[in-house]
């Protein structure tokens, strides 16, 4: 089956930089979107970037300018570059691998982002 595990969360200071990263297992990495959300306390996830198979991006608009997105076919990996770091991005960040065409819809477990002051 599908799995995605994250890493690359952890407490870093404002303005600072993570690098977070998600690896697929268990189907073909190239054909999906991959996409990072994140969900502060008391809120709902939201998108924050994807790319799809074609390598196009999206973001979320308090992020543009500061993150971005890649990803490696060849080590089954999507990254999220987290540069300039503001405290109100303290959240769990989940990785999420789907392909629109057959429904297929996966998820991490999430890795916890903390931003301080």
């Amino acid at each position: 089956q599908v799995q995605l595990v994250e890493s690359g969360g952890g407490p870093v200071q404002a303005g600072g930089s993570l690098r977070l990263s998600c690896v697929l297992s268990g189907s073909i990495f190239r054909l999906y979107t991959m996409g990072w959300y994140r969900q502060a306390p008391g809120k709902q996830r939201d998108l924050v970037a994807a790319i799809t198979s074609a390598d196009a991006t999206t973001y979320v608009d308090s992020v543009k300018g500061r993150f971005t997105i890649t990803r490696d076919n060849a080590k089954n990996t999507a990254y999220l570059q987290m540069n300039s770091l503001k405290p109100e991005a303290t959240a769990v960040y989940y990785c999420n691998a789907r392909i629109a065409t057959n429904l297929e819809n996966y998820w991490g477990k999430g890795t916890l982002v903390t931003v301080s002051t």
